[in-house]
């Protein structure tokens, strides 16, 4: 297993520095291969840099060793970075002097009163402002990786950039160990591995940014489905169904429309009246507690619902399984009363911790504040937040600071995991709300006999099925373990004969609802053997005269060549123990 590789900062200057200089190095090297090219932006990124550029002709992968030998040779001819202070109409004219159009409308972008600076180095000088290393001969090492399209500041209607993405660093050895994590990250590829183990696929025809499941995936699917709902029932959850599609008005009243209107697909005339498909659940589960009174007797009220919902994402930023138009969130919505908020929210973070560590995740938790756009007043926001705050110190959950980065109707926290490769992946979620309540005017009577209002908790321990399922692909490699693989026994026959034991075992296996693929077409053993191999089967049962004589089976494990022969009945104790026991293990 490759996992990401965490460079110490041993050069004179921050890696992210260094990045930086090497785009404008990269830079200097296009303009020089490819005058009239247009620069956009080139920033340092978590682990190497890009550059968005209008390139007159076409660029393609192939070109990019070109770019990195004449980047060698500009940081030997001049390698010295040097910073000027340009007033701001001498920036744009200098800019507009030599065509770079996105440039002169960068320096529209930068505020009023701040410096104005250009970096430069031979005859190439870009507008940024900084910070560099002093110069692009002190014994760095980088590497260009690939080239993407990116539209320029991210709209859809303006010109298509090429984004040249390349890393860089102080040393060699980290250079190398990260090239080898991209590779590794690309055997991964939840795509890639989609298509080889015949899991998942998208199709153009049928709408781009939905996912179909395959029968090999939707076992995946089933298990974890059947997890979260034995977990959530032991723990008092109530099972609902809200329609897909909803009159618009109600999105009007939650604020959907308002503050998420840009996310939302185009409403539709039925009868007079508009509706739309559902972006979130929780209005349904709003219009389900508004059905009947409710007293304090009655709360908490845990409602949970695999609901399916439909969001608006630019066709660019689709991608396979992570970035979709239509998922299934594992959503909940509890309605409490004050005094028990902190309880549940505790309970919410309890829940999370073991759902994430079933899959061998660790996390970070952050506290995401209010944002500038919300609803609601102020001193709700401290309440709701105070009360997060409150929970996190209960079950001892440390929190890191995402400042404005709460839902418009309340705060929350955040689950980021990192998978086996060390990447982070924001995952689970537990808002407090005290707004939906309040627009939805709807009430439970407390013990004092007067109306009050619930607080609303908005949960998603998975996030979406299609999201965390897709980067479970990659954190597993796609060699799931046994009690949610696609596949969890392959019964092979050494010979023809051997058949009907196999299928004996299969009978059981099956009445105890284990997915099972008896191999009893016509074939050589070996060759069996390795297509459940490369199918990811974690067990292999081998069966011959003698283990259909004595009721036994040669047992092979996914990834190993060894077989360990066992009485059938004690194989079959082991599998219910890694069954019933989630194992992230084979033994």
């Amino acid at each position: 297993m490759c996992v990401q590789h965490d460079p110490a900062e041993s050069g004179p200057f921050p890696l992210s520095t260094l990045r930086h200089s090497v785009s404008h190095l990269m830079a200097s090297a296009v303009q020089k291969l490819y005058p009239g090219a247009k620069f956009g932006f080139g920033p340092a990124i978590e682990h190497g840099f890009y550059y968005d550029i209008d390139l007159p002709e076409a660029l393609e992968d192939k070109d990019l060793r070109k770019i990195e030998k004449e980047m060698e040779r500009i940081a030997k001819r001049t390698p010295e970075l040097v910073c000027e202070t340009v007033a701001r109409a001498d920036a744009k004219e200098r800019l507009a002097a030599k065509a770079q159009t996105y440039k002169v409308e960068a320096v529209d972008l930068i505020p009023e009163g701040e410096t104005i600076t250009f970096y430069r180095h031979g005859d190439f000088e870009d507008l940024c402002e900084g910070p560099h290393v002093d110069r692009l001969d002190r014994g760095f090492h980088f590497k260009l990786l690939n080239i993407a399209g990116a539209y320029w500041r991210g709209d859809e209607k303006r010109p298509m950039l090429r984004r040249i993405y390349g890393t860089a660093f102080w040393k060699k050895e980290d250079l190398d160990a990260h090239l080898a994590w991209l590779e590794e990250v690309k055997l991964r590829d939840h795509r890639k591995l989609g298509t080889e183990l015949d899991l998942f696929s998208t199709h153009a025809e049928a709408g781009s940014g939905f996912v179909f499941w395959h029968p090999h995936l939707g076992a995946v699917r089933r298990a974890i489905e059947e997890f979260m709902f034995q977990e959530q029932t032991k723990r008092g959850y109530e099972f609902v169904y809200t329609p897909h599609v909803m009159r618009e008005d109600l999105f009007k009243t939650s604020g959907h429309l308002e503050n998420y209107g840009d996310m939302m697909y185009e409403g539709f005339g039925i009868e007079n009246a508009r509706y739309r498909v559902k972006p979130m659940n929780c209005p349904g589960h709003v219009m389900i507690y508004a059905t009947r009174a409710h007293s304090y007797r009655d709360l908490p009220l845990r409602m949970a619902e695999l609901g399916t919902v439909y969001r608006f994402e630019r066709s660019g930023v689709l991608h396979g399984m992570m970035r979709v138009r239509g998922f299934t969130q594992d959503d909940s919505h509890i309605f409490c009363t004050p005094d028990q908020l902190e309880e549940e929210i505790a309970g919410v973070v309890e829940l999370i911790d073991m759902v994430l560590r079933t899959f061998g995740y660790t996390y970070t938790a952050y506290l995401a504040t209010r944002p500038e756009k919300a609803i609601g007043a102020p001193e709700i926001w401290e309440r709701a937040t105070k009360a997060l705050k409150g929970a996190a110190e209960h079950v001892n959950l440390t929190l890191e600071l995402d400042e404005g980065g709460g839902a418009f109707y309340g705060p929350k926290i955040d689950f980021k995991v990192k998978d086996s490769l060390g990447r982070e992946w924001q995952m689970s979620t537990v808002q407090c709300d005290f707004n939906l309540p309040e627009r939805f005017d709807i009430h439970f009577t407390d013990s004092d006999g007067q109306q009050k209002r619930p607080i609303m908790v908005h949960r998603a321990i998975l996030g979406s099925l299609e999201r965390f399922i897709g980067g479970l692909i990659e954190h597993f490699a796609g060699k799931f373990p046994v009690w949610c693989a696609p596949k969890q026994v392959a019964l092979i026959p050494i010979r023809e004969e051997h058949t009907a034991y196999c299928k004996e075992l299969e009978a059981k296996l099956r009445g105890d609802l284990y997915r099972v693929d008896c191999m009893d077409a016509p074939g050589h053993m070996n060759n069996k053997i390795k297509v459940a191999q490369q199918h990811q089967i974690p067990f292999m049962l081998i069966a011959g005269e003698r283990e259909a004589a004595e009721g036994t089976v040669a047992v092979r494990r996914r990834g190993t060549r060894d077989q360990q022969v066992m009485p059938f009945t004690e194989f079959k104790a082991m599998l219910d123990r890694l069954r019933s026991t989630r194992s992230l293990s084979l033994e």
